[in-house]
This record gives structure tokens, C-alpha cells and sequence, in this order.
């Protein structure tokens, strides 16, 4: 069988670790030339560099989404590189301070409004437009379960992520019919390093995490990453404007 994504051109946010980096490593696997943006270059070179080792294409751009000037900058480079892209992933974001809604500072709120949803409505901007001109194309954007459910101390990141997955149902209403095929990941707890982060290194604190999971455990990136590549290959051609949920059953428990 033909890899899922062959001969397609990917971009990606926040591809440096975590998500991001396992996302386009299977990417590459299934036949994309993959883009791996992140604000860290040095991480997103190290992935770009684990790809080509193993017969993949992948090169490695250091952007920061909070700048829109940026994501200009992604686009323009990918565009000029390769003639054209087919598939973006979004998935660059932060956890926020880990705080009550009425500690949460507003410095805290301006970087969580501009990383995790001001970035994913620009980016998903320019890549339609994109899209449209090239005859259409794929997109992914990270959400999460705290877009479907709330979480004490993670208002304003809660409060961003039902945003994305507002901003990913209206653009495939406003742009499936056209060819531009927009869905959402919702990750539960995910071994990454911005969920150890919020977790502060406690074994307890991580056990109650994995519990939270009628699983018993912590889903990895790959798992997040197999899921992604799919929504964005021709595989998933049905769905639209939906929010995948990979949670370990996190939510129906």
C-alpha cells in the first residue's frame, strides 16, 4: 500500500518535541516532506535531522506563532521552497500558569490567547488561502480535552482550546466544499514535557495524572502522532470539522 501521505508537502508548529516532533516523524514515514517549525531551533533541527537519517525529507525553521510575522515567514519560506504545501498541522501551544481563574494574571491570558488561538487562527488563515489558490488541501489543529471539558487550574488554557476546536468546526463549514479538509486532535494526558511541566516532577501528582485515564496510563506522542497523520492523509477524507478525541477514555468515564 502507498504511504498515506506521498508526495505531499507538510508544515508544522511546534515540531520540535513532544506532539509535534512525533507527528512529523510519522509524517515522514508515510511519504511527506515535512517542515518542522518551532520556536526552539536546535529541537526542531534535531528532528529534521532524525528524519533525513532515515531516508525522510524534512527541514527545520525556527518560528515564533505569537508573531504573526512569523507564520508569514513559515508560509512564504514553505511556499518558495516547495512550490506549494498540502497539509498543516497547528499544534504549538502552552499550558499556562497552572493557576485559579482569579490568580490567573493577564500577562498569563495575552500569551495563552496569542500562542493557542490567536497563532491557530492566522496560521489556519494563510494556509487556506493557500489551499484554496492550489486546489485544497488538509489541516489539523491540537486541541485538546480541556476543549471539551474543564480542568481547576487550567481555565484560560481550557478556555483557548474550545476555541480551537470553535475556529476548526466553522472553517470546515466555511471551506469543505472547496477542498480544504479542517479537523481537530483532542489529546488527553500525553507524555510530553509540557504536561510534566504542569505535573512539577511529583510521582504522585503524575500517578493521579495516568489515573485520570480509564487506560491506567499516559497516552504517548506517537499515538497522538499516528492519529494526525491520518486526519491529514486522504484516508480521513470524511471527517470534517471534528474534534478526534485520543484520551485513553479520559472523557466518557
Amino acid at each position: 500500500m502507498e504511504p498515506m501521505l506521498a508526495g505531499r508537502v507538510a508544515v508544522v508548529t511546534g515540531g520540535g518535541s513532544g506532539i509535534g516532533k512525533a507527528a512529523a516523524e510519522v509524517m515522514a514515514r508515510e511519504g511527506a516532506t515535512v517542515v518542522v517549525s518551532d520556536l526552539d531551533l536546535l529541537g526542531a533541527e534535531e528532528v529534521a535531522h532524525g528524519i533525513e537519517a532515515k531516508g525522510g525529507r524534512a527541514i527545520a525553521v525556527r518560528a515564533d506563532v505569537s508573531n504573526i510575522a512569523n507564520l508569514d515567514e513559515l508560509i512564504d519560506l514553505t511556499i518558495g521552497k516547495y512550490g506549494r504545501f498540502h497539509c498543516a498541522f497547528n499544534n504549538a501551544g502552552i499550558p499556562g500558569e497552572g493557576v485559579s481563574l482569579i490568580d490567573h494574571t493577564e500577562a498569563g491570558f495575552d500569551a495563552l490567547i496569542a500562542i493557542n488561538l490567536k497563532a491557530v487562527w492566522y496560521g489556519m488563515k494563510r494556509q487556506i488561502q493557500h489551499m484554496l489558490a492550489c486546489g485544497g488541501g488538509s489541516i489539523v489543529n491540537t486541541a485538546s480535552v480541556g476543549g471539551l471539558v474543564g480542568k481547576p487550574g487550567l481555565s484560560v488554557y481550557c478556555a483557548t482550546k474550545h476555541a480551537v476546536i470553535g475556529l476548526t468546526k466553522t472553517a470546515a463549514l466555511e471551506f469543505g466544499s472547496r477542498g480544504v479538509n479542517v479537523n481537530a486532535i483532542c489529546p488527553g494526558v500525553i507524555k510530553t514535557k509540557m504536561v510534566e511541566t504542569v505535573i512539577g516532577g511529583d510521582p504522585v501528582v503524575a500517578a493521579e495524572w495516568a489515573k485520570l485515564q480509564p487506560i491506567g496510563r499516559m497516552g504517548t506522542p506517537e499515538e497522538i502522532g499516528e492519529a494526525v497523520a491520518w486526519l491529514l492523509s486522504g484516508r480521513a477524507s470524511l471527517l470534517h470539522g471534528h474534534a478526534l478525541v485520543a484520551d485513553g477514555g479520559l472523557v466518557v468515564a
